[in-house]
């Protein structure tokens, strides 16, 4: 692919975030499918999901965001029809 094609990633890390990220991916890969990766082979990895998968878990964040503030405003709702008076 491209890179002047590709999406801008829609979720950033900061540099200990990333380093952190790194090293983690690095342990997986080596751990889990006996692949040593070095820090460019897993930026990449990392970038992919960046670009490919947070958006999706961003959406879900936002979409919970927005259920738990619909469900506190009913809950307010309900506490101000309590309060009325006859």
């Amino acid at each position: 692919m491209s890179r002047s094609k590709a999406r801008a990633p829609i979720l950033t890390l900061t540099a200990e975030q990333e380093q952190d990220a790194t090293r983690k991916l690095q342990r997986l890969f080596a751990e889990r499918f006996e692949l040593q990766l070095g820090s460019f082979e897993v930026a990449e990895v990392l970038e992919l999901f960046a670009r490919e998968i947070a958006p999706h878990y961003y959406n879900r964040a936002i979409f919970d965001a927005q259920q738990l503030l619909r469900e506190r405003v009913e809950s307010l709702e309900s506490d101000l029809w309590a309060l009325e008076k006859d």
